[in-house]
């Protein structure tokens, strides 16, 4: 007669099986694009970017941040596009960035021996800085990672706090921009196509529509 094997092995062995259904799912770039349009982080309309420009697709990503499986999940999308890569520290500017840089570093962390910190860019005095005591030691290897990426303003500034020589590479969770040039090659989870204009030549503005600027920097203004 074999032995039940006892409760509390039981319960163990259900526990291992929900952490393993919940461990991050690697997505591709449909996958990707789906998990946005279901949690509502990619909308139509007529919207004012943070740059300024027109667009009728806005992605805010913080509709999926704030799922924290699929904020892990991306993490883990994107470290596994640098999979093979040494990466001693994952550098974002905030404050959009910050959630999805800081799953990339954790995924880093768990696919191998030794953590991969996190640090954050943030602007003081109208400059992207590093601040809170954040460096990159020499010889720290540096994944920049960045939200959205549209025209890459916020993009290159951090670029400029990383030595080129210690740069692993540029992850985004989309790429909206149109043949950005950064001067290194940038690895997106997901292409966005999305028209954006110059407001005089807006085709959303000339039909009437009204226009609405959901972006951070926007806020940020309205409230001052």
């Amino acid at each position: 007669m074999v032995p039940k094997p006892h409760k509390s092995s039981q319960y163990k062995a259900a526990g291992r099986s929900a952490v393993a259904s919940r461990l991050p799912k690697i997505l591709n770039e449909d996958q990707v694009l789906q998990a946005l349009r279901a949690v509502g982080a990619v909308s139509t309309g007529h919207f004012i970017l943070s740059s300024g420009r027109h667009s009728d697709v806005y992605a805010e990503k913080f509709r999926a941040l704030e799922h924290p499986d699929l904020a892990v999940s991306l993490g883990a999308s994107l470290a596994d596009r640098f999979a093979g890569q040494h990466i001693d520290v994952v550098l974002s500017p905030a404050l959009g960035a910050i959630v999805l840089g800081f799953a990339t570093a954790l995924a880093v962390s768990r696919s191998r021996d030794g953590e991969a910190r996190f640090i954050f860019a943030e602007r003081d005095a109208g400059e992207m800085r590093l601040r809170r005591g954040f460096e990159v030691a020499p010889g720290e290897r540096v994944l920049v990672v960045e939200d959205v990426v549209t025209t890459g303003t916020s993009l290159r500034e951090v670029l400029a706090l990383v030595d080129p020589d210690a740069l692993v590479g540029v992850g985004c969770l989309l790429d909206r921009s149109s043949g950005l040039d950064l001067g290194v090659p940038l690895t997106s989870l997901a292409r966005l196509e999305a028209p954006t204009w110059d407001p005089a030549g807006c085709p959303l503005c000339a039909a009437g529509l009204d226009a609405v600027a959901p972006g951070s920097r926007h806020l940020t203004a309205r409230s001052g």
